[in-house]
């Protein structure tokens, strides 16, 4: 799914327009009706109070239209207008003639006024800005958010949390209302998933308010969502005559006295995503464990007995998957070094193989094109250095990512995979995939990926959904908490699975038709 920019949504809304030969009053009523029809559906005609607050712009003239639909079907409303400028949008004051003429009549909040009373038990709907915010809301308005935060209320906003700018982060929180639900039009916007502005929307879900599909199908973005939809054409289904060879050969350098576990885990996950043969070269310490513990791998030892000092093999394998567990030591580093500047193989380096590159930025032009690199965090600022927000480490990684022609994995709640100047957000995962060993598990199950003969870039893609799904699938039966990497790579089969299952059609809701003017 894209992730659009404002100007892109303006474009496309345009475009609609004069397509579509409607009107953008008749737009904002279209758009009206889907959030009453949603709303509708799930409360049909509870006796709660709906308090609808709106800005004097085009987002609050969807709420002014909204309250419309909600007053005709019986329910309980109070309408406010947030009344921050003098300026107002024509379709604002169109919908709120149309109000009036139904005697609903808005109390207005300015500067010094008495804020209303809210219940606990209330709902509140935002409308007071959309995505053409372009400062910051005076001092009164936040104090307004504040006051609607201490009601406690169920806050459900249009389109975005109001004072969330589309394309950077606000200065001061106390200007940003935090949501329980988003009712976004037509796509996700990309502040819904980054760690700095995801955190004011709860949930969220998108409205199909039938923009110009041609405009949305034509127009590339810089930012797209993955979920199923997205990955389902990149399945390489299997032949009836193949072989283990057919699949390719993974080697998993990593593991040091302690840290053996984490090169059994990615040699583990490379193996159950497909890899036809994988092995493991690991110190000598890692030989028992490794053949006790994964006797479907290979294994070769280095030397050294606790941590890897020359590595040396003789094998040909398609893809290596290097780091986990690696340790960076002295010896380990000048090994690592040596190696680089003898591969030719396609790489996917994690953890202290991405310490020890951030500590010997030259090494990274040593990389083979498209290696895949796969950092947390604190991984990722030693490789790109700081950043200011999360819109300024997206602009970093992606100059990385062109400076090195590298695809950059950079793991969190919701993964983002970038290259050639895209970045690719991932939808599934959960909070207790935050734990010792789940990153190992990404590292095994890319490199498996790229052996069956992915494209370093789809495999990055591929394999973080299908690792995110399988730790959606585990987290059922162990909760956040109790989820450990090793049940991650247990239900990576149950995720392949689930790509072909089709979900049960919900039950319709027999909407009532709105008898208003559009």
């Amino acid at each position: 799914m894209k992730l659009f920019t404002a100007d892109q949504i303006y474009a496309a809304d345009k475009s609609t327009i004069e397509k579509q030969q409607l009107t953008s009053d008749g737009l904002m009523e279209r758009a009206a009706i889907q959030i009453f029809n949603w709303m509708h559906g799930r409360m049909q005609g509870a006796p709660v109070k709906i308090h609808l607050f709106c800005g004097i712009g085009n987002n609050g003239g969807d709420g002014i239209a909204l309250a419309r639909h909600l007053q005709e079907h019986g329910y309980n409303i109070a309408v406010y207008v947030v009344n921050y400028s003098k300026k107002r949008s024509k379709d604002f004051l169109i919908n709120l003639e149309r109000l009036k003429d139904r005697k609903v009549w808005p109390e207005f909040l300015e500067e010094g006024s008495k804020f209303p009373e809210i219940g606990r038990d209330d709902i509140i709907v935002d409308a007071i800005f959309g995505i053409g915010l372009n400062r910051a809301p005076d001092e009164w308005v936040k104090q307004l958010m504040e006051h609607l935060h201490a009601s406690e209320a169920f806050i459900l906003s249009i389109d975005m949390p109001s004072g969330l700018f589309v394309d950077k982060l606000p200065e001061d929180n106390r200007g940003i209302i935090k949501s329980n639900y988003v009712l976004s039009f037509q796509a996700p916007k990309l502040v819904f998933f980054l760690p700095d502005t995801g955190i004011y929307v709860g949930q969220w879900e998108v409205l199909d308010i039938g923009l110009d599909p041609e405009y949305l199908m034509t127009t590339e973005t810089d930012y797209e969502l993955i979920g199923k939809h997205e990955v389902l054409p990149l399945y390489i289904p299997r032949q009836k005559f193949s072989h283990k060879g057919t699949y390719g050969h993974s080697l998993i350098i990593g593991g040091s006295y302690g840290k053996i576990g984490a090169a059994i885990l990615a040699s583990k996950a490379a193996l159950v995503i497909g890899s036809g043969l994988v092995t493991a070269y690991v110190p000598r310490c890692g030989y028992v464990p490794f053949q006790t513990a994964l006797p479907e791998a290979m294994v070769i030892t280095d030397d050294n007995e606790t941590h890897l000092s020359n590595i040396v093999f003789e094998i040909e394998p398609n893809v290596i998957g290097i780091g986990t567990g690696l340790g960076t030591g002295e010896e380990t580093i000048r090994a690592f070094s040596d190696f680089l500047e003898k591969n030719k193989t396609a790489l996917v380096i994690d953890a202290d193989g991405l310490n020890i590159l951030s500590k010997n930025k030259d090494l990274l032009k040593k990389l083979p094109k498209r290696s895949v690199l796969t950092p947390h965090p604190k991984e990722l600022e030693r490789l790109i250095g700081k950043w200011k927000d999360d819109f300024d480490k997206l602009k970093k990684a992606k100059l990385f990512s062109k400076k090195y022609d590298c695809v950059l994995v950079i793991k969190g709640a919701h993964t983002i995979t970038v290259y050639d100047g895209k970045g690719y957000i991932n939808a599934t995962g959960n909070p207790g995939m935050a734990t010792a060993g789940s990153g190992d598990v990404l590292t095994g199950v890319i490199t498996g990926l790229i052996t069956q003969g992915y494209e370093p870039l789809i495999a990055s893609v591929f394999g973080v959904y299908l690792h995110g799904r399988a730790g959606d699938i585990a987290v059922e039966n162990t909760g956040y908490q109790s989820l450990i990497a090793s049940s991650i790579i247990d239900n990576i089969g149950k995720a392949y699975i689930d790509l072909f299952e089709i979900p049960e059609a919900p039950v319709p809701v027999e909407d009532e038709k709105s008898e208003a003017e559009s």
